[in-house]
């Protein structure tokens, strides 16, 4: 029998050597390191975040992921209908509106997967109108589908191009017939005429009780449609407990948690501070940020239904008392108005994490202008075989 650190290492070992063979990816786009080995992808990642960040500070190894295939918990496909009758999903071509029909994808969840291929086979059988991008016309138009890794629960959302679905009794009850697992299913109307996947109207129940639940770190999260989770839900727990390392809260610290979505950073670093105030923008995420936190009995945290930069700047002018500001925007960075006002507040410590190494090297240089020095940084592989990767970034005063 192999000891621990014997079967450990044959275990990464088996990691580091898978290699993506997707057929589709040159045309779908999403795995920029199809072809390549994962120690490959994530030594070319690790580099990239080198080379951006070592001008501020250190850079730790990647933390790699234990299973960098089907991971990925939130899953999204369009349809579309030939002349012949004959319906197709799947994820739109780079730089395209063209469809690449795929049977199953190698980081996509493999239950919604199914999910998504039988919605095409019962649409195509049932004869549902599909929605036609051009003439702006049709039913069934995209199809989203969330899983929760902890609980098993499989959220279906079927996003339609006009109020009413005319066949969504008998398709509803084919699907919920041939998936089972389906915890909850939902209908979303969206009249858009961008890439939003979901549209603004308010999500109609069809059956469950219209979110589903994950367990990060140990706490509860509820989750709807178009609330923000971190899509790889082993990682998201690796990210979160380098959070709390490296940041080396002392326990009595007042923090700010900006861009917060539904609670899950917020939540997971109440245990480690004195207390910590969620900002988060999306009304739908704020809401389940408060369940979550009900349902997870925090009493030392609160969320505020704001814009981050306008809250920072209200904290800023109000010369509130902070230690520690962490922040996790999107892709686009923060703004150069939220580092001032950063500045403004004197923290002593600043966490950043970042899903874009570009724009956390811009964001650095800014955070230095007000005196803030990165002392360390650390990236984590959360979405294996795509050109994104997260990094945390400890700052303190200089």
């Amino acid at each position: 029998m192999k000891s621990g650190k014997a079967a450990d290492k044959n275990r990464i070992l088996q990691t580091v050597s898978i290699r993506n063979k997707c057929p589709a990816a040159k045309k779908c786009g999403g795995c920029s390191y199809a072809g390549r080995t994962y120690l490959e992808q994530a030594a070319s990642k690790e580099d990239r975040v080198r080379r951006l960040l070592e001008p501020f500070c250190e850079v730790l190894p990647i933390q790699i992921c234990d299973d960098p295939l089907y991971y990925r918990n939130k899953v999204h496909s369009a349809f579309k209908r030939f002349r012949n009758g004959h319906v197709i999903c799947g994820p739109y071509e780079t730089g395209s509106h063209r469809i690449v029909e795929v049977d199953s994808c190698l980081i996509e969840n493999k239950t919604a997967s199914a999910i998504i291929r039988d919605c095409a086979e019962i649409a195509e059988r049932l004869k549902v109108n599909i929605y036609n991008e051009v003439k702006c016309t049709g039913d069934l138009r995209r199809i989203l589908v969330r899983t929760a890794d902890a609980t098993g629960e499989v959220m279906v959302v079927l996003i339609i191009g006009n109020d009413v679905f005319k066949k969504k009794k008998v398709f509803t009850d084919e699907l919920l017939r041939l998936h089972p697992e389906i915890t909850t299913l939902l209908i979303n109307v969206n009249k858009r005429h961008d890439s939003m996947i979901l549209g603004s109207a308010d999500v109609r129940r069809v059956t469950g009780k219209g979110y589903i639940t994950d367990v990060v770190l140990g706490k509860k999260f509820r989750v709807s449609a178009d609330s923000f989770m971190q899509s790889n839900h082993s990682q998201a727990e690796i990210l979160y407990s380098e959070v709390i390392r490296l940041a080396d809260f002392e326990g009595d610290e007042t923090c700010i948690d900006a861009y917060c979505g539904t609670g899950s950073t917020t939540l997971s670093f109440a245990d480690h501070v004195g207390d910590i105030t969620g900002i988060e923008l999306n009304e739908s995420a704020y809401r389940d940020a408060l369940k979550n936190m009900s349902a997870n009995k925090v009493e030392n945290a609160r969320f505020i239904n704001a814009d981050a930069t306008e809250y920072m700047i209200k904290l800023a002018n109000a010369k509130a008392g902070i230690d520690c500001v962490i922040l996790d925007p999107t892709r686009a960075g923060t703004t150069s108005k939220f580092i001032k006002a950063c500045g403004d507040l004197n923290p002593g410590k600043i966490v950043y994490i970042s899903c874009c190494p570009e724009t956390l090297a811009r964001d650095l240089k800014g955070f230095r202008e007000q005196g803030y020095e990165a002392q360390l940084a650390e990236p984590v592989d959360m979405f294996p075989w795509t050109d994104k990767v997260e990094t945390i970034v400890v700052l303190g005063r200089t």
